[in-house]
């Protein structure tokens, strides 16, 4: 996954943590869609293996 990619999901976990929803959404959104097919896979296990970064609870 892109450097660009990758942060912009660190933001859109931390903006959730924040309670800041729409931005994080919109941030995350945005992320997904320039993201090629390829990166797709890796999105989603980064997104579960970071769960956590998003609720603020460790596993």
């Amino acid at each position: 996954m892109r450097p660009h990619i990758r942060a912009a999901l660190e933001r859109s976990a931390e903006l959730t943590r924040n309670l800041r929803l729409v931005d994080a959404m919109r941030l995350g959104e945005d992320a997904i869609n320039q993201a090629t097919d390829e990166e797709h896979p890796e999105i989603r296990q980064w997104l579960t293996d970071h769960a956590g970064d998003f609720t603020g609870q460790e596993d």
